[in-house]
């Protein structure tokens, strides 16, 4: 077992569980959102979404428009 470490190295086993336990420490140092901004960021991602949407209708609709009155 390598100094320090609560797993022994065992193969892709002892690998495994290494990297387990890092990414759970690494996880505990994160800074997570509040529910108040992720609720924000949604609304702003949704209606970013409505807007390209409609956006992208219209062009459709507009380049139809255009292409039936130019081909007949």
């Amino acid at each position: 077992m390598k100094e320090g470490q609560g797993f022994p190295e065992r193969g892709y086993m002892g690998k495994i569980f290494s990297f387990l336990k890092e990414a759970r420490a690494e996880l505990q140092k994160v800074t997570w959102p509040s529910w108040e901004e992720v609720n924000r960021s949604t609304v702003v991602v949704f209606i970013a979404v409505v807007l390209f949407t409609l956006f992208i209708y219209l062009a459709d609709e507009g380049i139809s428009y255009i292409m039936t009155k130019v081909l007949g």
